[in-house]
């Protein structure tokens, strides 16, 4: 009984560690001046650690797996820029007016009925920071659908 109870802890440690993207530490990209960054960040949550819904800024995607993040250079001339995102049971989207150069985006899931819903959040550069700073990049999340 001993023994069993030590194999599923460990299946489950591995499990659970395994799901944490696994990249560079969280570095500023730079952008020519007509370029607008978006950071969409995904603080590490146990709880949604399987979900990676596919994350789109302007022509660009990227799925973003727990404790990660990614950077989306988009044309500051383009006009309105929307970051959308769609789950199984929902989806979500802000609309940003590019007229700083940088903006931050962090990606939440709440619980729906059978999976979780997926929420695109503006943060402020300030609080933004903090937070991105554990975050990893995983360059092999870039342009997946």
């Amino acid at each position: 009984m001993i023994r069993r109870c030590a194999a599923i802890l460990a299946v489950a440690g591995i499990c659970v560690s395994g799901c944490a993207v696994q990249g560079t530490p969280f570095d500023k990209v730079p952008a020519p001046p007509e370029n607008v960054v978006i950071y969409v960040y995904r603080p590490y949550h146990y709880g949604s650690s399987l979900l990676r819904p596919a994350v789109t800024c302007g022509d660009d995607s990227a799925r973003i797996g727990p404790g990660g993040y990614h950077a989306f250079v988009v044309p500051a001339n383009s006009g309105e820029v929307t970051c959308s995102v769609q789950g199984a049971e929902s989806s979500d989207a802000v609309a940003l007016e590019p007229h700083t150069r940088v903006y931050y985006i962090r990606e939440e899931f709440v619980w729906g009925l059978l999976s979780g819903h997926p929420h695109l959040n503006p943060v402020d550069a300030d609080r933004a920071n903090s937070e991105i700073q554990t975050c990893c990049v995983d360059e092999s999340a870039s342009n997946r659908p």
